[in-house]
């Protein structure tokens, strides 16, 4: 059974940085895309990054996080993780880790971070809480 927790979360300046991971049980993470999303109360949850599976993989971003947030993979630890810089309180919200269990962050059509509704298996999330 598909399993996913987030961890990382917590407050932070204006400006600072945080870690998130993604820690997968019950499959092999290493052979799927990953992506994360993030949402804020009230509003509806948006895609932040998604990573390829495999070593080497592919990386999507929104435009809007490009240069800032990095997406990357520990295949041997069954752990993906998104690294967050320069972070404002813009980017404060739940942050949520999720699988379909395909082999690419690409349907083929589009990038399926951006149609969170294509995920079925997500964490319980991480907060993250950005101070101004």
């Amino acid at each position: 059974q598909v399993h996913l927790v987030e961890s990382g979360g917590g407050l932070v300046q204006f400006g600072g940085s945080l870690r998130l991971s993604c820690q997968a049980s019950g499959f092999i993470l290493g052979y799927y895309a990953v992506a994360w999303f993030r949402q804020v109360p009230g509003k509806e949850r948006e895609g932040v990054s998604c990573i390829d599976p495999y070593s080497d993989p592919n990386t999507y971003y929104i435009d809007s996080l490009k240069g800032r947030f990095t997406i990357s993979r520990d295949n041997v630890k069954n752990t993906v993780f998104l690294q967050m810089n320069s972070l404002t309180p813009e980017d404060t919200g739940y942050y949520y880790c999720a699988t379909d269990l395909r082999e690419s962050c690409f349907s083929g059509d589009y990038y399926t971070v951006l149609r969170p509704r294509d995920y079925g298996s997500w964490g319980q999330g991480t907060q993250v809480i950005v101070s101004s």
